[in-house]
């Protein structure tokens, strides 16, 4: 049970930040817009990611830093362009009814969640990388138990997200409220985007 608390609290530690993943799942609960879509998309990419980590690709990985590199550079163009479309989005709010679905494409919001995990160096560092290394501490079998309890942490997280985002839905309910959510995505997307193309 040690091992798995260990990994349930150290999972959340990294993954509850306000991020680009976060803020998408966010707005999607928000929009309550294939919300289950969108937290089985970063949960099993998590749950992929930490496995894959605690399984040794970890140092594959840290053996390629170009690999790392080209994921930098594609992260920052997405969250660029994700980060400007969501500040101009902000110029046209729209009023979101509460219980009111939006009509979004289902392979359009996968897209973007799958972007927003996969080209994210930071999710690399945290899941395969750190959780990797740490889960190792633990040796056989507590990496795996380890590996348990970051999975555990990811799915409940992601679900409490998604599912739990429509409880802020009638603060929500007028186009100035929608208006600085997304600015504030927007600033988010774009200060990530900075941070990541600035050396470290």
């Amino acid at each position: 049970m040690g091992d798995i608390a260990a990994g349930l609290l150290t999972g959340l530690s990294l993954i509850v930040a306000i991020g680009a993943q976060n803020a998408f799942v966010l707005r999607q609960g928000l929009r309550r817009s294939h919300v289950g879509l969108v937290v089985a998309v970063c949960a099993v990419s998590d749950v992929v990611l930490i496995v894959a980590g605690v399984a040794g690709i970890g140092v594959v990985v840290d053996r390629a830093p170009w690999a790392i590199e080209v994921i930098r550079w594609l992260g920052v163009a997405f969250l660029t362009v994700y980060g400007t479309g969501s500040l101009l989005q902000a110029r046209r709010p729209q009023v979101l009814a509460v219980g009111e679905g939006v009509v979004e494409s289902r392979g359009g919001v996968v897209a973007r969640a799958v972007a927003l995990t996969w080209l994210n160096p930071h999710v690399y560092l945290d899941t395969v990388l750190l959780l990797g290394s740490i889960a190792g501490t633990h040796g056989d079998p507590g990496r795996w138990w380890f590996a348990l309890g970051a999975c555990v942490a990811s799915i409940g997280w992601f679900a409490g997200l998604g599912y739990g985002a429509r409880l802020a839905a009638p603060r929500l309910a007028s186009p100035r409220a929608w208006q600085v959510l997304d600015v504030g995505i927007g600033v988010v997307m774009l200060a990530i985007a900075a941070r990541l193309a600035l050396p470290s």
